[in-house]
């Protein structure tokens, strides 16, 4: 059981006071700023199109809870495939990690996200890192890769999006018209920058590792010392890829994931009937656009999977704006909140609470 009275890794930077507040106020600015536009944006549509809050109820009563209870089940075993990968990814650095130890830092670290947004995403490495006893830095280059395979999935989806909505009958709005025209360019180019990083860390981990200690040698001993175990933590972390035996495996359990993902939001639609006439290369197009709107995240509010949902289906699917407002909202619950009570239990289970969790945040940031 992870010992509640966590002690920051020695490592870890502090800034000054004046900088550190100049951070924390840049970053609340930006989240006002995200969430400005979110509300203007749900306000535009409610006057432009009108919002009748009779069928957006209606159609939250007439849902089908069975299926419900499917997406849910299947969202939450989507944490099960992120801690098989990330023992694959673990094995550098140690050869056995606890698979259910992983799960639990997984579903707390997750649920950090939904409550502090972005931020939240280093408490899932540090529980690791001090469950497992391993280099905080090992981890931290887990996280990176784990985001490159799933960022190439996502891109993979958008690509088979834009390409059947470009070939279909379906015209889509002013709303998304910039998205057909420039998405495929954006999703190529930033396809080639993840297959470089890839390369790069897999055949050129250690020559970059030296030619980064190399520019380090001008820091005095100690702190080269420092940043030598730093550097070398994190080459460590990223060792796994080297392995094809591991490429293979970590290829698999990304497909497994975005495979759950795919079932949840699927039985999600099947809950709304006819509502939501949706076949599977729908869904598909619908997880595309959902993919790159799960990048803007909200502390405990959301924001970029509800708005994106909310324009896909109004303007691509010609949902009435009410459905698709259910919808968005029923899809944010499934996707974000669900595993908040979840992860709460295993924090409380494990003596931790969201004050500590929030402080264990700012420490991996500082």
């Amino acid at each position: 059981m992870f010992n509640s009275s966590w002690v920051p890794h020695p490592w870890v930077y502090r800034p000054p006071l004046e900088e550190s507040l100049i951070a924390k106020h840049w970053k609340w600015a930006a989240v006002i700023a995200v969430a400005a536009a979110v509300v203007l944006l749900a306000w535009w549509g409610v006057r432009e199109r009108g919002f009748d809050w009779a069928v957006f109820w209606s159609t939250l009563r007439e849902l089908r809870w069975g299926w419900v209870a499917a997406s849910v089940a299947l969202a939450l075993s989507t944490y099960l495939g992120r801690a098989l990968r990330w023992r694959v990814l673990m094995q550098p650095v140690k050869a056995d990690p606890s698979f259910w130890g992983i799960t639990s830092a997984t579903m707390i670290g997750f649920a950090a996200i939904t409550v502090f947004g972005r931020p939240g995403e280093f408490v899932r490495p540090y529980l690791i890192s001090a469950k497992e006893r391993v280099p905080l830095s090992s981890q931290l280059a887990a996280l990176l890769l784990e985001r490159i395979y799933d960022l190439m999935m996502a891109l993979v989806l958008f690509g088979f999006a834009l390409s059947r909505v470009r070939y279909s009958e379906v015209q889509a709005g002013p709303a998304l018209s910039w998205v057909l025209a420039t998405g495929g360019w954006a999703a190529g180019a930033i396809g080639v920058i993840c297959l470089v990083v890839l390369v790069l860390i897999r055949n050129f981990a250690t020559p970059m590792r030296d030619r980064l200690l190399a520019a380090l040698r001008f820091l005095p001993e100690k702190r080269f010392a420092r940043a030598e175990q730093l550097v070398n933590a994190f080459v460590q972390g990223v060792e796994s890829t080297r392995s094809r035996q591991a490429l293979v495996l970590l290829t698999s359990y990304t497909v497994l994931e975005w495979i759950l993902i795919a079932g949840s939001i699927m039985t999600a639609v099947r809950a709304y009937g006819s509502v939501l006439p949706f076949g599977l290369v729908d869904v598909f197009i619908f997880m595309g656009f959902l993919a790159f709107g799960a990048v803007i995240q909200i502390p405990g509010i959301g924001g970029g999977v509800q708005v994106v949902s909310v324009l896909v289906l109004t303007e691509l699917f010609r949902i009435p704006l009410e459905a698709a407002t259910s919808v968005a909202m029923v899809l944010w619950v499934i996707t974000f909140v669900v595993v908040v009570p979840v992860g709460l239990i295993s924090a409380l289970a494990e003596g931790l609470n969201w004050s500590k969790l929030k402080q264990l945040e700012q420490e991996v940031q500082r």
